[in-house]
């Protein structure tokens, strides 16, 4: 099993996509390379003054989904033209970033950032090593699976494309 963590914007969406891949094991939404002094929690991570993201931990069988098909996913879902902001979530902790555990998945993420921001004037997607992760409280996992209709920035037909790839 391989991990990769995933920031984009809100992280339930992000959870609820990415986790529609065959291959992925599982994942967790928490908050991510922020000030590694403090123990983040919801309210703390929205003050915006600790620096961290909501990112989604990623658990994936690579011998069933690719890192690439993963990134391919993420980059539906988010606007990479967008400094800390997703839809209508303003603010640092909705950056979009990409953090990696381990410097093979390092490389390709590299790769495909540069390719992908190669194709815009504007690019704000961080991909660095992972730092730090705390997971969110138990409301925020699988948010959207027990609130079919709750709030996401993330067009739900990207969830069907998702599921199909």
């Amino acid at each position: 099993m391989k991990e990769i963590y995933l920031a984009g914007g809100c992280f339930w969406g992000v959870e609820k996509a990415i986790s529609m891949l065959r291959g992925v094991v599982s994942t967790q939404c928490g908050y991510a390379n922020g000030d590694p002094h403090l123990i983040p929690d919801y309210l703390l991570v929205c003050s915006g003054r600790y620096g961290y993201a909501e990112t989604v931990k990623v658990v994936y069988d690579e011998s069933k989904v690719s890192l690439s098909l993963i990134l391919k996913a993420f980059f539906m879902i988010i606007d990479p033209t967008k400094r800390n902001r997703q839809g209508n979530d303003i603010g640092v902790q909705y950056r979009t970033g990409i953090y990696w555990v381990d410097e093979e998945s390092g490389d390709l993420v590299r790769r495909t950032v540069d390719a992908v921001s190669a194709g815009f004037r504007e690019f704000y997607t961080e991909a660095l090593p992972l730092s730090n992760f705390t997971p969110a409280e138990e409301n925020h996992q699988k948010y959207l699976d027990r609130n079919p209709n709750g709030y996401c920035h993330i067009p739900y037909e990207l969830f069907r494309a998702i599921s199909e790839l």
